[in-house]
């Protein structure tokens, strides 16, 4: 994958409020364990009731969000998905299909977890950008 990809793949994870807080060297450690997938039109990334434990940001191409069957949402590059199958195992709430040929970053819930566990500060970034998350729902409500 080129510089260019993997600069803005980089800026995504950025972007994604749980992650917002990382430092630029937390976030080169979450590139490093993550997963660069392409995929093809019409593939199923997540069932909605499977089991799942990864997270996802799609980096390029347009995917639909359904739930019971009902379309509610389509993602975009940059749009990111399945955050908590890091922290819970249970199951999927939506199903997520590329309708265009996609590429993601996948990051698995024990690649995560040993961020958690050996990287210094990864886990205080992470609570208080999902704490900040928290606090901007809230507002909303």
């Amino acid at each position: 994958m080129g510089g260019y990809d993997e600069g803005v793949y980089r800026m995504y994870l950025g972007q994604v409020p749980m992650f917002a807080s990382c430092s630029d060297a937390q976030i080169n450690e979450l590139w490093d364990l993550a997963e660069f997938r392409a995929l093809n039109p019409g593939t199923v990334i997540v069932s909605e009731g499977d089991a799942g434990d990864e997270f996802f940001v799609l980096g390029s191409g347009e995917a639909t969000v359904s739930r019971a069957g009902a379309e509610v949402a389509r993602l975009e590059p940059g749009d990111f998905f399945g955050e908590l199958a890091l922290f819970d195992d249970v199951p999927r709430n939506a199903t997520v299909v590329a309708e265009t040929g996609v590429t993601v970053l996948a990051l698995t819930r024990d690649r995560f977890r040993t961020l958690l566990a050996d990287l210094p500060g990864f886990r205080e970034a992470v609570l208080t950008g999902m704490a900040r998350r928290l606090h901007a729902l809230d507002a909303k409500a």
